[in-house]
């Protein structure tokens, strides 16, 4: 017994012990956690992890330390075990949590997160993106195919990243470390920071050894993604907040990012500065400039940013002064990470973003850049994107050659720089076209005016259709709601709505028009001649409804147009309930019409009306001897109908 207890005190002992010795590691992780010092937090929670210790904190922060380092699958493991442990999370996390389980290739079950995400989160912007977007694989896979991607041939085992021209040389950042013995560790990332290199373009194309760029910009702290203006005497860059030998920290003692500017004198890029509108509270980075140099675009997370970081820009004033910066907005930035913007020869923005409908991770997306507002915004597809990072996408719009970096698996290092073709632009044009006919006949209507409206019915083109009743409306937009008008002398004017395919190529729709002088005679059915619907009763009734009415008022308008016409009413029912019940509604229906007439003015002698049940299907829906039928409520609507024969016109 004494044994036993000895024991017991033992164990209580050690693991008291252990879990004292436990928290003490996961205290210090968290401080590391705190300092950004991501890589250190997580081998600490790791180890404490693979003890079996559980605590929800320490999984969100294990989580988020291989978010913010980009690994998704690694984040997503510890996401699963937070939710495991206490599925009633913060919005935020079935975010994180859907963007991992995308990079694992769960689509189905990162949506269900997401699902979960707008529950708890109906005003956000990502929320509402995925809400009115849940079919956005379809819109990606149809934007897909466009590019063919290879390795640039410039990466290291390390990070590399962000590219742009100037002269015939690619600049790029990279964490490779070629000076000296001893190298500065960034502990976020646990590699070195990141200076420019250059690497110069030969004739065929081809990158050569990336050099260090210039010792004046590249400093003992972070620099990249440059940006040069056209005549390639200016460079914009991002930078640690360090000048002169002066490091500037925040609140928090940490070194943020800022946007610096250089010239270029003899050669030598000189004057460098920093921008006006950065600070030491917050970091500005990956700057981008209009096609005409007067509008600098750039990232930040300063006062008034809908997420962790929103694309905004400033006009870049001719006396060298820049104006307050302005947010793009939330037609563009969400509550999620928008990040290095570049502006094409085409006028359109490129981005990252992981706050869209995307593939997992910073997915590139382009819009059309038109005065103060843009485009519709459309993910590039794949392979530019796929589950894991992409971002920092350049184009050549004359060669449609550019770069992008990414960290996929197969790769050198952390990021590597990937070098595409484009085959074909994003733009997608659907062919619009089809048949106006006759309605009665299907004889082909030439020279009959067509019009195009957009989905709020603004005018887009007009046209007319050819010897062959074929119209044609080129260019129209991929995926959109338009409008189709056709009119003709002597007949109904039509008009339909269409959906065009979401894939370059043809969408085909035919309209039929009516003619407004129509021929009657003994025989015809005027139901047929005035396009009049079922005339419609109340279950097991027979008096005339409001609607019915209305219709009945063309029967009216003709024969006192036709004072000698004489119509035959002819009720009929579809083979549902008996036919002896059936024949009964159906005459007092047929009946009850005939009376409504004579009470708006026909004369009695004018008019006969009897049912006749379900003796006249049109199709195959008999329900006898069983009164029970296989047929669509489509097919019995057809033989549910009213007709106007008329039985003399003279």
């Amino acid at each position: 017994m004494k044994i036993k207890n000895i024991l017991y005190g033992f164990c209580i002992l050690l693991a008291t012990t252990l879990t004292h010795a436990q928290k003490a590691k996961v205290a210090a992780a968290n401080k590391q956690y705190e300092r950004f010092s991501y890589i250190d937090a997580i081998t600490t929670y790791e180890r404490v992890a693979e003890k079996g210790y559980k605590d929800e904190k320490m999984f969100q922060k294990l989580g988020n330390a291989y978010y913010f380092n980009a690994d998704l699958d690694k984040a997503g493991k510890w996401y699963e075990e937070l939710f495991n442990m206490n599925p009633d999370q913060e919005a935020e996390y079935f975010y994180r949590y859907s963007q991992c389980l995308k990079s694992m290739g769960d689509y189905k079950k990162a949506d269900k997160i997401l699902a979960g995400f707008y529950a708890k989160s109906e005003n956000d912007i990502r929320a509402n993106l995925y809400e009115a977007n849940k079919n956005y694989l379809e819109d990606i896979e149809a934007n897909s195919g466009r590019f063919n991607i290879e390795d640039a041939g410039i990466n290291s085992p390390y990070s590399d990243y962000g590219t742009a021209f100037v002269g015939n040389k690619l600049v790029f950042a990279s964490a490779r470390d070629t000076i000296g013995v001893y190298k500065r560790v960034f502990t976020w990332t646990n590699q070195s920071f990141t200076n420019l290199y250059s690497s110069e373009v030969n004739e065929r194309g081809q990158l050569g050894e990336p050099k260090r760029f210039n010792s004046s910009i590249n400093s003992k702290f972070h620099e990249s993604t440059p940006i040069f203006t056209r005549d390639g005497k200016t460079m914009y860059f991002t930078r640690n907040n360090y000048l002169d030998g002066k490091k500037g920290k925040d609140s928090q003692k940490i070194t943020l990012l800022k946007i610096y500017k250089a010239t270029l004198e003899k050669d030598r890029w000189t004057n460098v500065e920093e921008l006006p509108f950065n600070s030491n509270d917050y970091s500005n980075a990956h700057p981008a400039l209009s096609t005409d140099d007067k509008v600098l675009y750039f990232a930040s997370n300063m006062p008034g940013t809908f997420g962790q970081s929103d694309l905004f820009k400033v006009n870049i004033n001719s006396d060298g002064t820049y104006s307050t910066p302005e947010n793009l907005g939330k037609g563009i930035n969400t509550e999620g990470r928008e990040t290095f913007p570049f502006i094409s020869d085409d006028n359109e923005l490129y981005f990252a973003s992981d706050g869209r409908p995307g593939l997992g991770g910073l997915d590139v997306y382009v819009t059309e850049i038109k005065g103060a507002t843009f485009g519709d915004i459309q993910n590039v597809g794949e392979p530019i994107n796929g589950p894991i990072d992409d971002f920092g996408f350049f184009i050549d719009s004359a060669s449609r050659v550019g770069f992008f970096t990414s960290n996929r698996d197969g790769g050198h290092g952390y990021d590597d720089i990937y070098k595409f073709s484009e085959t074909r632009k994003l733009k997608c044009n659907q062919l619009l076209n089809g048949y106006i006919t006759d309605k009665e006949s299907g004889q082909i209507l030439e020279n009959a005016k067509t019009t195009l409206f957009d989905d709020k019915f603004n005018l887009i083109k007009e046209g007319y259709t050819d010897a062959d009743g074929k119209y044609i409306f080129k260019e129209v937009e991929c995926g959109k709601t338009y409008y189709v008008r056709a009119e003709k002398k002597d007949y109904e004017t039509n008009e339909g709505k269409i959906a065009t395919i979401k894939k370059s190529g043809e969408t085909k729709f035919s309209l039929a028009l009516d003619k407004r002088i129509k021929s009657i005679n003994v025989g015809t059915d005027l139901a047929k001649t005035l396009n009049i619907p079922i005339i419609y009763f109340d279950l097991d009734k027979s008096f005339i409804r409001k609607d019915a009415a209305f219709e009945l008022e063309k029967v009216l308008a003709v024969m006192k147009e036709y004072p000698k016409m004489k119509v035959d009413i002819r009720s009929h029912t579809d083979c549902r309930q008996t036919a002896a019940y059936n024949e009964a509604l159906s005459d007092r229906r047929a009946k009850s019409t005939r009376a409504w007439l004579i009470k708006n003015g026909i004369e009695a002698s004018r008019l006969t009306a009897k049912g006749y049940g379900e003796s006249q299907l049109i199709n195959d829906c008999a329900c006898e001897p069983t009164n029970t039928s296989s047929c669509t409520e489509e097919q019995h609507q057809m033989n549910r109908r009213s007709e106007f024969i008329i039985v003399a016109v003279d």
